[in-house]
């Protein structure tokens, strides 16, 4: 499905020193909960940075690393912001990731009301926190997770409308109407891997070596980077093995070419309409990447917890590794806990070199 633009949001601070812990202490930064907690000499509670307590003076300010820290240093815990407690981004994302499992497990798709219910919020607070933290209302996810079910019944169902009753769509008609959006063709086209799905391809030469671009009519469907042209379309033939490979005609030359403009000066942004197809979860990361700025990076950890999971650390780095669309998904931005490069589908040197241009 085409996946929508995503709001960028600056990088998260480091807090690495007292002065900058300090300063969010005084904006009561919540982006700070969690990577430190702050002491009162004069009153002997610590606190989340966040807490809306009134600012104490300076002088009278320790920082600790977490709260048994605190504590051991004879301070007890803010009854205000209760910084002992799990912080409320998340409980909100334990209750969204609950909503996911019975969505995940529902033979029918469980109605919003039922959702809301299970979480102990009112319909539109669980809508608008689901919304944030998946980036996808709950209608749309379960949509989405049916969509990656109905992916693995179609090539062994032995009926395409057999295929859709397994996974979980109680009439063929609800299936259809929603159909193209699921799947970017037909469920027969999908099941006999793309036949009669009309995809352009063109391969050009960038510093970093060869370069396809593919697209359907809804969007971009593949960039992949590689050594030798032949190999880059062979790649592409696997993917949609029954497609007709049409070669790119003047305007998609164009594409291409901002494509390739894009790699070798990323300043000058891109903005492509995708059709990306992936699971419920690849997706969700998928949309998390697209949300690092240009110049920054993020690690595995962060992107799981940013869609909810921040448990499925080695599932994110496999989505990661199977983005079939380099840089305009951009999982080169994507690194270990420590900071180091770690794996890139199109070789780690490439990343080094992506990386490298965003921060000049």
């Amino acid at each position: 499905m085409t996946t929508p633009r995503m709001r960028d949001e600056k990088d998260l601070p480091r807090f690495s020193t007292d002065g900058d812990r300090w300063q969010a202490v005084v904006r009561r930064d919540a982006r700070a909960d969690g990577r430190f907690y702050y002491s009162v000499r004069t009153t002997g509670v610590y606190c989340r940075p966040s807490c809306a307590a009134r600012l104490a003076r300076r002088e009278n300010v320790g920082f600790h690393a977490s709260c048994a820290e605190a504590e051991q240093a004879g301070f007890r815990p803010c009854k205000r912001c209760r910084p002992n407690e799990p912080a409320l981004a998340a409980k909100r994302a334990a209750a969204v990731a609950q909503a996911c499992r019975l969505i995940a497990g529902a033979e029918e798709l469980p109605n919003l009301a039922a959702l809301a219910e299970g979480a102990g919020m009112s319909r539109f607070h669980f809508h608008r926190i689901f919304k944030t933290v998946t980036g996808v209302t709950p209608k749309a996810y379960a949509i989405a997770h049916r969509a990656e079910r109905v992916r693995a019944e179609l090539p062994r169902g032995a009926t395409v409308t057999e295929a859709i009753y397994d996974a979980g769509f109680n009439s063929s008609g609800r299936f259809y109407a929603t159909y193209a959006k699921l799947l970017g063709m037909t469920p027969k086209s999908f099941r006999a891997g793309g036949s009669g799905a009309a995809i352009r391809f063109a391969v050009g030469e960038c510093s970093l070596g060869s370069i396809l671009v593919a697209a359907t009519e809804k969007g971009v469907a593949a960039i992949l980077f590689g050594d030798e042209p032949e190999a880059l379309v062979r790649e592409l033939q696997d993917r949609f093995p029954k497609a007709e490979l049409l070669g790119g005609d003047e305007g998609f030359e164009r594409l291409v070419a901002s494509v390739v403009g894009f790699v070798e000066a990323p300043a000058l942004g891109l903005a492509l309409p995708l059709d990306v197809r992936g699971t419920a979860f690849q997706q969700r990361v998928w949309q998390g990447l697209r949300e690092i700025p240009a110049g920054s990076t993020a690690t595995y950890a962060e992107i799981a917890a940013r869609i909810g999971r921040p448990k499925a650390v080695r599932a994110v780095a496999q989505a990661c590794a199977a983005n079939p669309i380099a840089v305009a998904i951009p999982c080169h931005r994507v690194v270990r806990n420590d900071g180091a490069l770690a794996g890139y589908r199109w070789g780690v040197e490439r990343k080094r070199a992506l990386l490298a241009r965003e921060a000049a």
